[in-house]
């Protein structure tokens, strides 16, 4: 029998025992560490800072990585954690996906040999955190506009600029900084440069955040992925040494390919949020008693029960057939996107919905599903909207970019 009453379509039989096995750890982890204190964290603002160690102990950093420390799993294994720890509470989800998916995979994919000895173990064991530093208060679905710029000056890169919604930027001990140089500071710092001789190009920069002139501060206030950790960064004159510059892919494919891997844990996350919401409201929809009878014994809660699980199973199966395709080598980018908005879209619906059963008592922190649907708002924002994941696959359709 499945673990979930939710898996109408037994999608743990295509587990291998291995990815159960992962799975099972993973979730002991949640039950233990995250459900029974997540409401206070989530009503009172507050990351739990605590259990990065124990993430880290988990394999959860970098954990889809090979070497360095990290835990090499696949991608399937990746997706199935992130699944799980989404039905926690999507801020903890997004811990990992900042510090491996994020931070670690800059370095992994970007870094020089001596980058990745130097950090990826580091961060793997969650001795260092770290950010990556993209979004700017002007700048968000496009990137193209940031105004970040490095120079070279004297010897060294002079970092100036801001950046905004950057998760764990104030905990984090290394920044990955996202910025524009001027190709003629490139070639006099002796950076290859393809047939590019004016211009800008966008580079990333390893940044240990205790430079002088970096500094983070959380943003307060939010409504949303308020056990979580985002913040406001400003770079004044920030000043690093020229190996600090990530060597490979430069221009905006750099942090695509970083987002990317960020976009397709989402995927999986999100429908643990979904799948928390429904279990949790059948549990509910059992007990409360109106007119005599359990609501679960009435055909419009039926109705909305089954509808819900039919969305989640479909979603399930989408994310489980990315991450075979993404594990042989045959996930098309555009397809991530498909994960992405679907997903997303699907996820939010099946929360919202699944508050109507709490009724007034779903509007608390008591109960999951409101909990989760005001987190999934930040979910289908970051790393790309549900509009700028619909202009990809509308140019994948059609052949012509909307983006303008």
């Amino acid at each position: 029998m499945p673990k979930h009453p939710t898996d109408l379509m037994n999608v743990e039989s295509r587990f291998s025992d291995e990815e159960i096995a992962l799975r099972d750890q993973v979730a002991e982890f949640v039950d233990r560490r995250i459900r029974p204190h997540i409401g206070t964290w989530y009503d009172q603002a507050i990351l739990p800072t605590e259990l990065l160690p124990e993430m880290a102990e988990l394999g959860l950093f970098g954990m889809h990585l090979q070497g360095y420390g990290c835990a090499g799993r696949s991608a399937v294994e990746y997706g199935i954690a992130m699944q799980e720890l989404e039905a926690g509470d999507s801020g903890l989800r997004t811990v990992v996906s900042v510090q491996g998916s994020l931070a670690m995979s800059a370095i992994y994919k970007h870094g020089s040999e001596e980058q990745k000895k130097h950090w990826l173990s580091q961060m793997a064991a969650g001795k260092v955190i770290g950010c990556f530093g993209l979004t700017e208060p002007t700048a968000g679905s496009d990137p193209s506009t940031m105004k970040t710029q490095a120079n070279w000056v004297n010897g060294r890169w002079v970092i100036h600029g801001q950046k905004r919604w950057i998760g764990l930027a104030s905990i984090a001990q290394v920044a990955i900084i996202w910025a524009v140089v001027p190709v003629k500071d490139l070639i006099a710092a002796g950076v290859d440069t393809g047939d590019k001789t004016d211009g800008v190009m966008v580079r990333g920069f390893i940044v240990p955040t205790n430079t002088n002139g970096f500094k983070a501060e959380a943003i307060t206030g939010k409504l949303s992925m308020r056990a979580s950790l985002q913040c406001d960064i400003e770079l004044k004159a920030v000043t690093v040494e020229a190996d600090a510059l990530l060597p490979n892919n430069p221009g905006l494919k750099g942090p695509f390919m970083c987002l990317n891997e960020a976009r397709y844990g989402i995927a999986w996350g999100a429908m643990g949020a979904a799948r928390d919401s429904i279990e949790a409201a059948l549990d509910y929809s059992a007990e409360r008693l109106q007119f005599n009878k359990p609501l679960s014994a009435y055909q419009l809660t039926q109705k909305k029960l089954v509808d819900m699980t039919l969305e989640l199973n479909k979603g399930q199966l989408l994310a489980l057939e990315l991450g075979r395709a993404k594990d042989a080598g045959k996930m098309e980018l555009h397809q991530i996107s498909v994960g992405k908005l679907a997903n997303c879209r699907a996820a939010i619906e099946i929360c919202r919905e699944a508050r109507t059963i709490f009724g007034g008592n779903g509007i608390t922190v008591d109960y999951s599903p409101l909990r989760h649907a005001s987190n999934l708002e930040s979910v289908r924002t970051y790393e790309g909207t549900d509009e700028v994941h619909t202009l990809i696959l509308g140019q994948k359709l059609t052949g012509e970019a909307a983006f303008r």
